[in-house]
């Protein structure tokens, strides 16, 4: 039985017992009086289906949109405004501002984008996260049933991911409002007992409706959720207008966590993110929460009315749409009162939380896995192909070294870290390829965890496999041809022009394919692989040309050629390895190619 299924399969179970429970059978001890533990029990319970909906409905439509989420994302330009508008857009349709900050946190972390690109996303996602206080505030419960049997359905019996993945999302939008039922059902008795009115009309005093609102978001880890939780005590006539402002401004402060917690670990720039994330919220909190009561009022003009209702009934009727308004207008300013000063922002954290001055690059370490990116494949599978495209960077620097040490016998150092000897240059690479590699397999098994698509699947075992080919280039040219290096010096005997010339000729042709494995592997281009697998046998005749060049001048006993023999040859044929390695990437990267057409 699949994961999936066993999930159904234990809410369909929780929805029996609920419905079991006397308050929903009809029985007559509901008619009994008021009882502490059946109001707990069914409050409990209906907060989880509401939260467990609201997971699952943002799960399926991150499955269904995540990768065109991602793309529109990572392809964002630096226009503030497109940046904005692309923010709500893709917050609106995964349904989590917190899941586009720690998009963001990864993106920026990953180098797919700048801080200050990232600061239009974040005042668009605030907008974006409206669209679900908005549906939350539209009495659906009584369509919840019918969107859990169409979304169970579509789940259950359709062959296609897309459509499985709409389906969960339905599903998730029903158990949401089911869950909204049982909670505004369970809070009736409370609308004439006394002691919870008054402790909500406490919450109107904005400094405590704002720690409450920060506290319960912070658990929860989704504004969303808790601006509905806010909406059905709306429902119920139990909550003010001016008691619900703070508490969803709090909700906007509390859902800073998720983006902090998104920043542990991560570089200073996808730290800053998130002390952005923070500086907008609080910011804007400060604008609206000395004028509640008229802002209250303005919310109260724009808003629609019920006529001939009042007391609990009017409060319930009126105050859940004004909410959410005030929810969608408090986000909206914010985001055009921020816009403008994003540059001045992003420089006044760049002075808050400077770069530090050190040294990086030689120890070993990951630059864009991040676990916290995992429940969304997409964008996982996206970053770690981030990192295996920086190994191929490290071992296209060590096969381009290597040959140096052939062709002289004066020490070198490494390129880019002069303080190193070329070949401890060479050493750390392979330290960082073996690091990566082991680092990156553990990633993508957690991704392999995860609800994938067929073509995923074949993708993330298509990138072990390149993994572990370029961790084996690299043990060839650390293991293998740093060895010949101290053999060749000691000969005290350089090649011959022609074989010195053939040796560069072929290093240069197979470093070539490193760069073209480069370029295959970021755009996954079936079409560059191609010719890559095609070059490969073609390098392999010009080896074994080769080859049978050299034996000819040992034929002819030149000197050159039989003191170097040994090291000519065995040089030769580990390059032909590596040139087997590119042409056994190029294949898996055909396959995952061809099948991201399809």
């Amino acid at each position: 039985m699949t994961r999936s299924r066993y999930s159904l399969l234990k809410l369909l179970s929780i929805f029996i017992l609920l419905m079991m429970n006397p308050i929903f059978a009809g029985s007559p001890e509901s008619t009994n009086a008021f009882s502490w533990a059946k109001l707990l029990m069914t409050l409990v319970g209906g907060l989880a289906l509401f939260l467990y909906g609201m997971e699952k409905m943002s799960e399926g439509m991150k499955k269904s949109a995540g990768e065109r989420m991602r793309n529109i994302l990572s392809a964002l330009t630096s226009n503030r405004f497109i940046a904005m508008f692309v923010g709500a857009f893709v917050t609106m349709v995964i349904q989590s501002s917190s899941a586009t900050t720690v998009m963001l946190v990864s993106f920026v972390q990953a180098q797919l984008m700048t801080f200050l690109q990232s600061l239009g996303v974040i005042l668009g996602a605030d907008i974006g996260t409206t669209v679900t206080a908005q549906l939350v505030a539209f009495k659906l419960t009584d369509y919840a049933l019918l969107m859990i049997a169409v979304g169970f359905a579509m789940t259950m019996l359709s062959k296609k991911d897309s459509t499985k993945y709409i389906g969960e999302a339905i599903l998730g939008f029903g158990i949401l409002f089911f869950g909204m039922k049982l909670m505004s059902d369970a809070m009736k008795p409370l609308r004439t007992f006394l002691p919870f009115i008054d402790l909500l009309k406490g919450l109107e005093n904005p400094l405590l409706g704002l720690l409450v609102g920060a506290i319960f978001t912070s658990l929860v880890q989704s504004s969303s959720a808790f601006t509905g939780i806010v909406i059905v005590l709306a429902q119920q006539g139990l909550l003010t207008l001016e008691a619900g402002i703070p508490l969803v401004m709090g909700a906007n402060i509390g859902t800073c966590i998720t983006a902090g917690l998104a920043s542990i670990g991560t570089s200073r720039e996808a730290k800053r993110v998130a002390i952005a994330h923070v500086m907008f919220k609080i910011g804007g909190v400060l604008l609206f929460i000395f004028w509640i009561p008229s802002f209250a009022s303005i919310i109260r003009s724009i808003s629609p009315i019920s006529i001939g209702l009042d007391g609990f009934e009017k409060l319930a009727s009126e105050t859940p749409r004004q909410i959410a308004n005030a929810h969608t207008i408090f986000n909206v300013s914010l985001a055009l009162f921020f816009l403008p000063f994003t540059t001045m922002f992003a420089n006044l954290i760049m002075k808050i939380y400077p770069e530090r001055e050190q040294e990086k690059g030689i120890q070993p370490a990951t630059w864009h896995l991040d676990d916290k990116a995992i429940s969304t494949p997409a964008m996982a599978i996206d970053l770690a192909r981030n990192e295996i495209s920086r190994m191929s960077k490290i071992f296209g620097r060590m096969l381009e070294a290597i040959i140096e040490p052939f062709k002289t016998n004066e020490p070198m150092q490494d390129q880019k870290y002069p303080q190193l000897s070329l070949v401890e240059g060479i050493e750390m690479r392979e330290e960082k390829l073996g690091f990566l590699e082991e680092n990156i397999v553990i990633y993508l098994r957690k991704i392999g965890r995860q609800e994938l698509s067929d073509r995923q699947i074949q993708e993330v075992y298509g990138m072990m496999s390149i993994v572990n080919d370029i961790e084996s280039i690299g043990d060839i040219i650390e293991k293998n041809m740093i060895p010949l290096i101290a053999k060749k010096s000691a000969l005290n005997t350089d090649f011959s022009k022609e074989g010195k010339e053939e040796l560069n000729i072929f290093h240069t042709k197979i470093c070539k394919q490193v760069s073209r494995l480069k370029d295959a592997f970021s755009e996954l281009d079936p079409e560059i692989a191609k010719r890559i697998m095609a070059k490969e046998e073609k390098y392999t005749d010009l080896e074994t040309e080769y080859r049978t060049r050299h034996l000819e001048r040992l034929h002819e006993e030149r000197e050159e050629s039989i003191e170097t023999h040994e090291i000519h040859m065995e040089l030769m044929d580990l390059l032909k390895q590596i040139n087997v390695y590119t042409g056994d990437i190029a294949k898996t990267i055909h396959a995952i190619g061809k099948q991201n057409e399809n």
